[in-house]
């Protein structure tokens, strides 16, 4: 697998060379292609100048910054590139913080951190173990897509586990969205049947059985297609509907909860058959 990022992961006076990659990927979603539906061929998208409405050669397009309305300070790549600082090529760890002191809203794009050298692997080994059952996370800066970022590592099987972190001005003050928000009485027992609901449907964390409905149905609708078949349709999810007795529906929720699954409103196990790139969905 080729590294998103190679460099050097540095604590104190102890180094070792190291590569991202990407944890996560969107690759196998169903994608479509923009088609000229006259002639069913491939569209491809142009620069067209804003102000003479003309298609703009790719060797002529450049960066600009405004530094005024309508004026543009032209900045060249190699520019960009000759800008490094130490982050370019090596994550110094600045600190270490518990994990559970960070917002979850800060942590954004995960990355797998191995060493790339077999000269490094006992360094990072130490550097990993050191931080093993402690609940701490490294806290380091590197600079991806031409931005510093800061990242926190933390042990991940073998290896570790960087996740770059949102910076302040990225996330959105919550006062603004909960401020107006009553403050609601709720009854004991609203709660305690809320929760009763809540204890019937824990269960443990298990991703594997994440299904992505959505996209099941396009491949069945895409396949039909292709194969020549009508097809028709369906009409609209219909909203819920609007609840008028809490207390009511709280109850009945628990009572359609104690019946078996293929009893249930609204329940139903589509069968799963295999994709002809492997992955699984409803028929």
């Amino acid at each position: 697998m080729r590294p998103y990022w190679k460099g050097y992961l540095k604590l104190a006076l102890v180094s070792c060379p190291i590569a991202l990659h990407a944890a996560c990927s969107t690759s196998e979603r169903v994608a479509f292609r923009q088609i000229n539906k006259a002639t069913g061929n491939r569209l491809r998208q142009q620069l067209i100048d804003e102000e003479t409405r003309q298609p703009v050669d790719p060797e002529h397009k450049r960066r600009g910054y405004e530094i005024a309305r309508g004026q543009y300070l032209i900045v060249e790549d190699e520019e960009i590139d000759a800008i490094e600082i130490e982050s370019t090529h090596v994550i110094e760890i600045d600190s270490f913080v518990p994990r559970a002191q960070i917002d979850q809203r800060f942590f954004d794009t995960p990355y797998y951190v191995t060493p790339s050298e077999p000269v490094g692997q006992e360094a990072f080994a130490v550097i990993r173990e050191a931080m093993r059952g402690k609940g701490m996370v490294a806290l380091g800066r590197l600079v991806l897509s031409k931005r510093e970022r800061v990242m926190a590592l933390e042990p991940y099987d073998k290896g570790l586990l960087g996740t770059t972190l949102r910076y302040p001005y990225e996330v959105r003050n919550a006062r603004d969205y909960f401020s107006d928000l009553p403050d609601v009485k709720l009854t004991p027992d609203l709660l305690s049947l809320a929760r009763h609901i809540l204890d019937s449907k824990a269960a443990a964390f298990d991703p594997a059985g994440f299904r992505d409905r959505y996209e099941e149905a396009l491949l069945a609708h895409l396949e039909a297609k292709q194969a020549g078949m009508v097809v028709q349709v369906t009409p609209a999810v219909a909203a819920p509907s609007r609840v008028i007795n809490l207390m009511d529906a709280l109850r009945q929720s628990i009572a359609e909860g104690k019946k078996p699954p293929a009893q249930r409103k609204g329940v139903s196990a589509a069968p799963v058959r295999e994709r002809r790139d492997g992955r699984s969905h409803a028929r």
